[in-house]
């Protein structure tokens, strides 16, 4: 097996796991190669993630593009999408060379101003802030299938995938889906309508979003990292994309014992 580690340096655990991973992994004979760009990876059978779930969703894209499975070692905070804790380094190298499930999380692909993104999370739509915008908000119209959902008047919208449930559409308050749903939801932002309301979909669809408003603009964030500005009349069509992201995980990987944590530590 040949392992590929990608790391976050600035995580405050970072130093003291890298030199038990490393250590423990020359142990066993086995081979790795450090990545510090996504770009990069590549040419690996796993992908082990050093740092929290920001370090997870900026090199998972990369490796589910080509195949390669991740698996997270928790050096930030929360660590909600890493599957071991940093001092857990001897039982994440004890599940990549035994047997371990594999949970297929689905990614977001969104093509606006002639780009494509990809996002595990989520993709918002954000009122941008230059110009007119700083003091209005946006009308944002929504089709799924062709057919119009509704128009959205706020602070913009959030397509989520089941991942990202648990993240900013959950704030806004969008429903929470555990991983293996098939389905996104569309969540609005500050919605100056009581009707507005979140809507979970079918993954199976598209859904086209639609700025009319020629007088602000609207900002596409993917995973949190700024895409594009979209101007009036722009349109922006997501999907599902044709890869998926594979984690690995142990046999007794509990979504709820997980989530329940995160909800408390965020209660606090």
């Amino acid at each position: 097996m040949n392992v590929g580690i990608y790391c976050n340096r600035t995580t405050k655990k970072f130093a003291s796991i890298c030199e038990s991973l490393f250590a423990l992994l020359k142990r066993k004979k086995i081979a790795y190669t450090v990545f510090e760009d996504v770009g990069a990876i590549g040419g690996v059978d796993a992908l082990v993630i050093l740092g929290g779930d920001g370090t997870v969703l900026k090199a998972a894209i990369a490796a589910g593009r080509k195949g390669i499975r991740v698996l997270g070692i928790n050096a930030g905070n929360l660590g909600f999408l890493t599957e071991f804790e940093g001092e857990q380094v001897a039982e994440a190298v004890a599940l990549l060379t035994g047997r371990a499930e594999v949970e297929r999380r689905s990614v977001l692909e969104v093509r606006a101003g002639g780009q494509t993104f990809y996002a595990l999370n989520d993709a918002v739509f954000q009122r941008g802030a230059g110009g007119a915008a700083d003091d209005n908000v946006v009308a944002v119209t929504a089709f799924i299938d062709g057919k119009k959902v509704d128009e959205f008047v706020g602070d913009g919208v959030i397509v989520s995938t089941p991942t990202g449930s648990t993240a900013y559409s959950l704030s806004a308050g969008g429903s929470i889906l555990t991983p293996d749903i098939e389905a996104f939801i569309l969540t609005p932002i500050c919605a100056h309508s009581l009707h507005n309301r979140p809507i979970v979909f079918a993954d199976s669809s598209e859904l086209r979003v639609r700025l009319a408003d020629s007088a602000v603009a609207l900002d596409l964030f993917c995973d949190g990292r700024s895409a594009l500005t979209m101007a009036g009349g722009e349109e922006a069509v997501l999907r599902k994309a044709d890869f998926c992201v594979e984690f690995l995980k142990r046999a007794d990987s509990n979504f709820f014992d997980r989530l329940l944590f995160k909800l408390t530590k965020w209660s606090k």
